[in-house]
């Protein structure tokens, strides 16, 4: 999955591409590297990001969406307002990606079960202003495998088909960096949830800390070993920025580590 920021504060590409053909130019770059999803999204959920309205969300994204899907590749929308997620299904959106997991707005659960696509669901806490003051944790693998399990089980009360159910841990979240750490270590208890896994770890801060890189130009290397270990733990989904350097990567890791017909796709 290809990250497509169309934002002028996101973490790491924040302004380079808010003009919307810039943007579509980067997504279909993405595309050409070998990204089977291009994850479209007008606001950022860095923490300390302050909420868009609506409208300059709409402005934002509805361009690129358009664009990106008529150009025939798999969209998804990274948003949490039920308002911008039934505009860019219709206009060729085929997943949802919110970093609450539906909790934001009181209408997502119902418009994401009307939209009937693929959804996201990602651990977080709180509102990205102050979620990292949302740490603490009595058990930390328990308790976000809790959280999530209960959005899981309201999306099927919504009426949400399961196998259209995706989690997402938060490395970031809500998490301090040891904390994304210990999670992405042991990503695979989070297959007892039976959803596919996405992992985004690409040039995150906790990347920085743990490697001394406090430029997030600079995390690069570590964002490719996150991925390599996602991927062996069993990620379905790896969201990056840095689409042909990940897929490079994980076509030696593959080599080496697999026989033929044995290695596990990620996308």
């Amino acid at each position: 999955m290809g990250i497509v920021n169309v934002t002028p504060d996101s973490f790491h590409d924040g302004g380079r591409r808010l003009d919307p053909q810039a943007a579509i130019e980067h997504g279909r770059t993405l595309a050409d590297a070998g990204a089977a999803i291009l994850d479209v999204g007008g606001e950022s959920t860095r923490p300390g990001a302050k909420e868009v309205t609506e409208e300059e969300e709409l402005a934002r994204v509805m361009p690129v969406v358009e664009a990106l899907a008529a150009d025939g590749h798999v969209v998804s929308v990274d948003t949490r307002k039920a308002a911008v997620m039934a505009r860019a299904v219709s206009a060729g959106a085929r997943m949802i990606n919110d970093i609450t997991a539906l909790r934001h707005d009181p209408q997502s659960l119902a418009v994401a079960a009307r939209l009937d696509v693929p959804v996201v669901l990602m651990h977080s806490r709180g509102e990205p202003a102050h979620m990292q003051s949302l740490t603490q944790y009595d058990d930390l693998i328990a308790n976000v495998l809790a959280e999530l399990a209960a959005r899981v089980k309201a999306c099927l009360a919504a009426g949400m088909n399961k196998h259209h159910l995706i989690i997402d841990p938060g490395l970031g979240f809500a998490k301090d960096a040891g904390q994304s750490a210990r999670l992405l270590s042991h990503m695979a208890e989070f297959h007892r949830l039976e959803c596919p896994v996405l992992i985004g770890a690409s040039r995150k801060s906790f990347i920085g800390e743990l490697a001394g890189a406090a430029r997030t130009d600079d995390r690069l290397p570590g964002s490719l070993a996150a991925a390599l270990w996602a991927a062996q733990q069993g990620a379905a989904i790896l969201r990056v920025h840095d689409v042909a350097e990940t897929i490079q990567a994980l076509a030696i890791f593959r080599t080496l580590c697999y026989k033929d017909g044995e290695s596990t796709e990620v996308e």
